[in-house]
């Protein structure tokens, strides 16, 4: 197990450092920069802030400079907020975006593993064919459309809930469940999918001869066989939503690390893009290794390597 972690650690170095060389030249690929927009700034105290921030050095040597900082640990200080870095940008704006991928992660798994199971068990019935449906729309509608229709009806019309801001529990419903929707309906459906192939097995039908309650053989002996798809669609999934969805919490006007990254695209401030998406990376391969982990877990049989081989 030991070396096999230590070869993910190593695997997820290379990518981290080619995610970020991709992204380092892809930025200053394109014409302009960060303070290009500044129509008011004289040419000598442009090229006074960038020589600040040793944007006109050769573009090699930026590379090298910003490598060498990501290595200490420093993702640089930011083009657009003044005074403020990166690494300060992530710690003050991630938690916001934790704590509504949480609450949206809940949702997702909560509802979706039950709904599919349900669905598995009354396969062709009503709940089945209900289940269906709505994750078909759960699938079919974008996340910014859910949540402009959920902006709509439940806060404007009836007034149930704010429409906007990070403040008391009213104002995380919306944007949690607008967040879900769509991981709620994978879920579900993968559950559905899984469960009704591991309810054909023999082992399932060997539970039943002897006598054992439904609801016994079903979370017992089926769902853990059941949930290894769900846990790799989930482990990226997680990674997903707990960076926090740029569109949702723009709507919303939630200050989390999406709408920081936003905004930097519009102001071409290379550090945060650069630092955030780093940022993402990481967490993204964090999720891919821990599901390698969990699979043994929920079934003995596989052993950490074999998907490798």
């Amino acid at each position: 197990m030991l070396n096999y972690l230590c070869k993910r650690v190593l695997n997820s170095i290379i990518v981290l450092w080619i995610v970020m060389t991709v992204t380092f030249f892809l930025m200053h690929a394109i014409p302009g920069g960060p303070f290009t927009q500044e129509k008011s700034l004289p040419p000598a105290v442009q090229a006074n802030i960038e020589a600040r921030y040793k944007l006109n050095d050769p573009l090699l040597t930026q590379y090298g400079d910003y490598v060498s900082n990501v290595i200490k640990g420093d993702l640089g200080p930011s083009f657009k907020y003044v005074g403020r870095s990166v690494n300060d940008i992530i710690r003050e704006s991630f938690p916001v975006s934790f704590e509504l991928g949480m609450e949206s992660i809940l949702i997702a798994l909560m509802l979706g593993i039950p709904a599919g199971v349900m669905a598995a068990y009354r396969r062709n019935n009503w709940p089945d064919k209900t289940v269906n449906l709505l994750t078909t729309l759960g699938i079919a509608v974008p996340g910014f459309v859910l949540a402009a229709l959920m902006v709509d009806f439940f806060a404007m019309k009836l007034g149930w809930f704010p429409a906007a801001l990070w403040e008391g529990w009213q104002s995380r419903i919306l944007p949690a469940l607008a967040l879900a929707a769509m991981p709620m309906a994978f879920v579900t459906r993968l559950t559905r999918s899984s469960m009704l192939d591991v309810l054909g097995q023999d082992y399932i039908k060997t539970a039943k001869a002897k006598g054992l309650s439904t609801a016994y053989i079903l979370f017992r002996h089926a769902l853990p066989n059941a949930l290894i798809p769900v846990v790799t669609y989930v482990g990226p999934m997680v990674a997903s939503i707990l960076t926090g969805s740029f569109v949702i919490e723009t709507i919303f006007a939630i200050p989390g690390l999406g709408s920081y990254f936003v905004t930097s695209i519009y102001n071409r401030d290379y550090t945060v893009i650069l630092g955030v998406t780093i940022f993402y990376s990481a967490i993204i391969i964090f999720m891919n290794i821990l599901v390698d982990i969990i699979y043994p877990i929920l079934d003995p049989r596989i052993k950490l390597g074999q998907r490798e081989e």
